[in-house]
C-alpha cells in the first residue's frame, strides 16, 4: 500500500525490558488486522521477537519493523530493546522514528530505566506519549503513576484519559480531550455516556488540557487569556503543536495484554503524534555545497535521500540493510549514491518489513520505512542519496564499550572460525569491540554489559557453529625500579672448536622514558660492534620482569664495561651476558609492581552522588572533581583497572540503573605494598 508522508506515523515503542513493549506490538498488529490473534512473549509467537535468541531469553534483543493500516493511516511500528545493553538498537530505531510511546508499569512510579528514555527523547526532540500498562493487574494505580511523572517533569505531562475503573481493574476510559467515554469490550471499545460521579474529574482535566494547550502557542495563549476558554479543536491544536516541539507528553493507560485500551492508543497516535512529512529537524551535509547544513523536508518529489539504520547479516540470505527515507522515492532497480563510502549502490529489491517476513514492494514512498538487501558497501549510520544531490546526514551515536571479557574458542584450532564470526556481527552492532591486547596477548571483546556479551556468544554458537568460552582478562601489570645498580652478566660457554663469550657490566637506573639504553666503555672493553646485540639483549630480557614476570618499564640501562674473546665473542654471546646481567641486577634495583589507572567520567543523577564517590573510595579510585549538568552529577576519578573490571553492572544496581561512564587509559602507578605479594602469587601460579 503506497503512502505519503501526511498518511505515514513512525514509532518506536520503548520503555525498561518486561515492561509489555511487545506485547503491545502484537495487539496493535492484531487490531489493524495484520494478524488473526494475538502471538505471547513466553511462548515466542509474537511478530517481533521472532529470533530464537529472543524467544530463548524472552526478551527483545534487536529492533524489530512491523506495520499496519490505521484509518487510511499507515504506522510503522519499531519495537525496541529495553535492557540496558541494547542502548546501540534503541539509538538506531529513535533515528529512524518520528515519535516514541514509552509503556511503563501502572505501579505507582516512575519505573527503572523509563527516566533515561524520556530524557533521551527529550534531548532528541522526539515527540513522545506515554502508554501505562499493565491496568488489569492487582493493585495497578493510574494516578498514583500519573503523579510521579508529574513530580519530575512537571509541566510536561498531561493525561488525556481518566480509567474507568471497577473491582480494582479499568475496564474502560474517559478522554478528556473528546469529551467521551468508553467501556472495554470484546469487539473494541463501546461508547457510553459520561458516569455522573467523574464528570467533575473530566472537567478539571479538561481545564488542565486547555492550558497545556494555550502555552503551546501565543495565538491560542492570547485568546485563552481573553476569553479563559478554548474550543475542542483549538485544543487539540496546542496539545498537537506540543507534542510535536516536545513540551508536551500525553499520557494514556490500558492493558496491552487483555487488548484494553490499545485501540484508543491507535487512535491518539493517529491523530496527535507527528505525520512524516512533518518533521523538521533532520540534519544533514549538502555535499555538492560545500557541507553546508541543511534540514530535509519529507518531500515526494524531491530528491532521494534515506540513512541505513541497522544491518542485519544472515548466513543464508546475506546483508540486509533497513533503512529510512527522508526524503524523496526509493525505487527497485534504482542506482544510488553512497555518501560515506563514496560509491554507488544498485537497489535490487525494496521491502517493507513485518517482523521476520518481507514484503517486496515497487517503491519507498518519502518518510517511510523500509529495507535493501546485498547492498556490497553499504554500513551502518551511511546515507543513502540520488547521485545528482548528494547529502550526508548526521552519524548514529552508539555507546563505546565498558564490560570487557577474555574470549576464546571452546575447542583449540576454532580460534579462526570465533573470530571470523565475531567480525561477521561487528557488521550489524556497533557497540561491541574485539581486538588483541598487546600486553597479554588475549583476545579481548568489549560489550555494554554481560547480558550483550553472552547474547554474542550465543549467536556465533547459533550462526557459525562454534563455542565461544569467555573469562575475566588479565591486568596488563608491569615492573619497574626505583634504586640504581650496578650488575655483571657473562656467559662463557666451550664445546669443542668455536666457543662462546660475552662478558658487560651494566648500570641500571629509573627514568622517565620506557626504556633508555646508553654506553661508558672506554679502551675497547666491549668493541662497538657489540653494542646493539647489548641493547637487544636487554629488551628481550624487559618481557619479564624479576617480581612476577611482568614486562618491564622506565629503566636506564648503561653499559660501562666488560671484556670479550677474539675468537669465541660474538653477538648472541653479547645477548646472553646482557641477560644475565638484567637478571642479577634488577632484583636490587628495588623493583615494585605498577598497575594500570583510568580515568573516569561518571554520569549519574544527583541524588546518588554520595553513594557513588563512597563506591569510588573503596576502589581505591581518587576523586579529581565534580561538576553538574542540569539534574545530573559527574564525577571526574581516577580508578585502578582492578578494581572496574565489572563496574558496568555494578555502577547500574548502585544507580537503579541511571549511571553511565566513560574511561580512559591514564598510566601505571604503584601496585600498594600490601597487594603485591597476592598479585606475585597468582602470576606465578598461572
Amino acid at each position: 500500500m503506497s503512502m505519503n508522508g501526511e498518511n505515514i506515523r513512525n514509532i518506536a515503542i520503548v520503555g525498561h525490558s518486561g515492561e509489555g513493549k511487545t506485547t503491545l506490538c502484537e495487539a496493535m498488529l492484531f487490531n489493524g488486522g495484520v494478524i488473526d490473534r494475538m502471538g505471547k512473549v513466553p511462548d515466542g509467537t509474537t511478530v517481533s521477537d521472532y529470533d530464537d535468541l529472543e524467544k530463548a531469553k524472552k526478551m527483545s534483543i534487536y529492533t524489530s519493523c512491523s506495520h499496519l493500516v490505521w484509518k487510511d493511516v499507515k504506522v510503522n511500528l519499531l519495537d525496541l530493546p529495553g535492557y540496558y545493553d541494547f542502548e546501540g538498537e534503541r539509538n538506531e530505531g529513535l533515528r529512524a522514528a518520528g515519535g516514541a510511546c514509552l509503556v511503563i508499569g501502572a505501579n505507582g512510579v516512575l519505573p527503572i530505566g523509563a527516566e533515561s528514555i524520556i530524557d533521551y527523547c527529550l534531548k532528541l526532540g522526539k515527540p513522545l506519549i506515554i502508554f501505562i500498562n499493565g491496568m488489569d493487574k492487582e493493585n495497578a494505580n493510574y494516578l498514583t503513576t500519573v503523579q510521579a511523572l508529574h513530580a519530575k517533569y512537571a509541566g510536561k505531562i498531561a493525561p488525556i484519559q481518566i480509567p474507568i475503573m471497577e473491582n480494582g481493574k479499568m475496564q474502560g476510559c474517559i478522554n478528556a480531550l473528546q469529551e467521551r467515554a468508553y467501556l472495554f469490550k470484546e469487539g473494541g471499545p463501546q461508547e457510553i455516556p459520561i458516569p455522573e460521579n467523574m464528570k467533575a474529574q473530566v472537567e478539571e482535566m479538561k481545564a488542565s488540557l486547555m492550558e497545556t494547550a494555550a502555552e503551546n502557542d501565543e495565538v491560542l495563549l492570547d485568546k485563552y487569556f481573553e476569553t479563559g476558554d478554548l474550543t475542542r479543536e483549538e485544543t487539540i491544536q496546542g496539545i498537537r503543536i506540543g507534542i510535536a516541539s516536545v513540551n508536551t507528553i500525553p499520557v494514556m493507560a490500558g492493558s496491552a495484554l487483555t487488548n484494553r485500551g490499545v485501540i484508543n492508543l491507535l487512535n491518539e497516535i493517529v491523530t496527535y503524534m507527528p505525520q512524516a512529512h512533518e518533521r523538521m529537524n533532520t540534519m544533514a551535509e549538502d555535499l555538492a555545497n560545500g557541507g553546508k547544513v541543511i534540514s530535509l523536508r519529507t518531500e515526494a518529489d524531491a530528491p532521494f535521500a534515506a540513512q541505513v539504520f541497522k544491518t542485519v547479516i544472515d548466513p543464508f540470505s546475506g546483508k540486509l540493510s533497513y533503512l529510512k527515507s527522508f526524503r524523496g522515492v526509493l525505487k527497485s532497480g534504482s542506482t544510488v549514491w553512497n555518501s560515506n563510502t563514496e560509491c554507488e549502490e544498485r537497489i535490487g529489491q525494496v521491502y517493507v518489513l513485518r517482523g521476520k517476513k518481507m514484503e517486496p514492494v515497487d517503491q519507498l514512498e518519502a518518510g517511510d520505512i523500509g529495507a535493501v538487501n546485498k547492498l556490497g558497501n553499504t554500513n551502518t549510520g551511511d546515507t543513502l542519496c540520488d547521485p545528482s544531490a548528494k547529502v550526508k546526514l548526521t552519524p548514529i551515536f552508539f555507546p563505546k564499550p565498558t564490560l570487557f571479557m577474555s574470549v576464546s574458542a571452546e575447542k583449540k584450532g576454532e580460534e579462526d572460525k570465533v573470530f571470523a564470526g565475531l567480525a561477521k556481527l561487528k557488521e550489524e552492532d556497533y557497540t561491541f569491540s574485539i581486538e588483541k591486547n598487546a600486553e597479554t596477548g588475549e583476545m579481548v571483546i568489549g560489550g555494554q554489559g554481560d547480558v550483550q556479551i553472552e547474547m554474542l556468544a550465543k549467536k556465533v554458537k547459533a550462526r557459525y557453529g562454534v563455542d565461544m568460552k569467555l573469562s575475566e582478562p588479565k591486568i596488563a601489570y608491569r615492573e619497574t625500579i626505583r634504586g640504581t645498580t650496578e650488575a655483571e652478566g657473562k656467559h662463557k660457554k666451550q664445546s669443542g672448536g668455536h666457543g662462546q663469550y660475552g662478558h658487560c657490566k651494566i648500570r641500571f637506573s629509573p627514568c622517565e622514558e620506557e626504556f633508555v639504553f646508553d654506553e661508558e666503555v672506554v679502551g675497547g672493553a666491549v668493541p662497538k660492534n657489540y653494542f646493539p646485540a647489548v641493547e637487544k639483549g636487554l629488551r628481550e630480557a624487559m618481557e619479564h620482569g624479576p617480581l612476577a614476570g611482568y614486562p618491564v618499564t622506565g629503566l636506564k640501562a648503561v653499559l660501562y664495561d666488560g671484556s670479550y674473546h677474539d675468537v669465541d665473542s660474538n653477538e648472541l654471546s653479547f645477548k646472553m651476558a646482557a641477560s644475565i646481567a638484567f637478571k642479577e641486577g634488577l632484583k636490587n634495583a628495588k623493583p615494585v609492581l605498577l598497575e594500570p589507572i583510568y580515568s573516569l567520567k561518571i554520569a549519574v543523577p544527583s541524588d546518588y552522588l554520595g553513594d557513588v564517590m563512597g563506591d569510588i573510595n573503596k576502589r581505591r579510585g581518587r576523586i579529581m572533581g565534580t561538576d553538574t549538568e542540569g539534574e545530573r552529577s559527574i564525577i571526574n576519578a581516577e580508578v585502578p583497572l582492578a578494581e572496574i573490571k565489572t563496574y558496568t553492572m555494578e555502577l547500574r544496581s548502585l544507580t537503579r540503573g541511571s549511571g553511565k561512564f566513560v574511561s580512559e587509559f591514564l598510566g601505571y602507578e604503584d601496585v600498594p605494598p600490601m597487594l603485591v605479594d597476592k598479585i606475585v602469587a597468582e602470576a606465578q601460579k598461572a
